[in-house]
Order: structure tokens, then sequence, then C-alpha cells
């Protein structure tokens, strides 16, 4: 019991190991996954304390207090609903024992140190989790356009007026057409499935 709160003091109890796939099961991360919707487990890193499980349409995290509390919090960050940034990896030194892996996602900064025999298996969440970002942004830029596109359509015709057709009959035409063509754009500009990213740089 000392040597874990001398660990838990001193941070070492922090340093997380990359669990493989045919132990996912073992861990408390597996019993949150949507199994059911075609959720599944790309990478998984545990430390004393938390589980930081990635999968295809989040990442889960089970958040303990210390390496000597029970108490667990579990956090789920969809994809869908979290934008992923600012996504960093430090390099273990001649003499550090971990490698850090740092990201923003929605508006919750996190920072994950990881045992540095992993470093190979970090390097591929890195690029994975790089290349998610990259799209999250592009498709940022888009969805902006999108909407700059629409803002300036609904000037134009307030401009040119509304023809034959009365202002209520043209209002609902307009608002049908809208809401239908934000629903289709939105849906190409929002990925909600990252499973393809993490096949093409983790091999499990």
């Amino acid at each position: 019991m000392i040597k874990k709160f001398a660990a838990d003091a001193l941070g070492l109890s922090d340093i997380g190991k990359v669990i493989e796939p045919q132990d996912y099961d073992k861990t408390e991360s597996d019993d949150y996954v949507l199994h059911e919707k075609g959720e599944k487990i790309y990478f998984l890193i545990k430390t004393k304390a938390d589980e930081y499980c990635f999968t295809n349409f989040a990442l889960i995290h089970v958040d303990g207090d210390s390496a000597v509390s029970k108490k667990r919090t579990l956090r789920r960050y969809d994809y869908k609903y979290n934008t992923l940034r600012q996504v960093s990896l430090e390099t273990a030194g001649t003499i550090d024992l971990d490698i850090e892996i740092k990201f923003t996602i929605g508006e919750t900064p996190l920072s994950i140190d990881i045992n540095k025999s992993y470093a190979e298996k970090i390097k591929d969440l890195y690029k994975s989790l790089i290349t998610i970002e990259r799209m999250m942004r592009d498709n940022e830029k888009h969805r902006n356009f999108m909407f700059d596109s629409l803002e300036y359509a609904t000037r134009s015709v307030s401009s040119t007026g509304y023809g034959q057709t009365s202002p209520a009959e043209s209002f609902k035409s307009i608002a049908e057409f809208a809401n239908q063509w934000l629903k289709e754009s939105s849906n190409n500009y929002s990925k909600e499935d990252f499973g393809d990213v993490f096949e093409l740089f983790i091999k499990n």
C-alpha cells in the first residue's frame, strides 16, 4: 500500500501501457463500447488510474481519481460532436520513462503519459489522431462555406422579390428547400465513423 501511495505521489502510477486487442474485454472501457451499434475499439491505453479507449465513434475516458481509489467517472466524447485539435506528441529523452501525447477534444484538454517501450504503437495513434484533426478542419471550413452560400442565396431572393407567389408561399418554399439543403450539406461535411482512418494506421 505504501508503494502505491508513493507511486501515486510521484506520478509514476499515471504512466500508461497499451492494451492488446485480446485483452480489451478485461478493461472497464469495453463495458461501455456500443458494440450493438457497430462501435469497435482501435486503441486502448491504461494507467493505474485511467483508461483512454479510442473507438471508431468516440473517445471513452474512464477517469479515476487516483491509483489507490476505486472511484471512476465515465466520460464519452463522440467525434461527431467534439472537434479534435492541437494534437501533439512529445517523444522520450535519454532518461525519460515515458512519452506524452496531447490533444484537445471538444473543450477538454488531455495529456496521456505512456511507457516509452510503446513508442512505435503511439506513433500509429498519433498519425490517426492528426489525420482525424485535419479532416475535421476541412469539414469545418466547408460547413462555413455552406452557411455563407445560404446567406448569399437568401439575400438574393429577398432582393428579387417573390414573383407570382404570395410571401407566405414563397417563405414556405424557401424554408423547405433550405432545410433539405442544409441537411444534405451537413451530412456531406460531418463524419461520425473514423474507423477507416484508424484501420489505415493501426494494425490489430
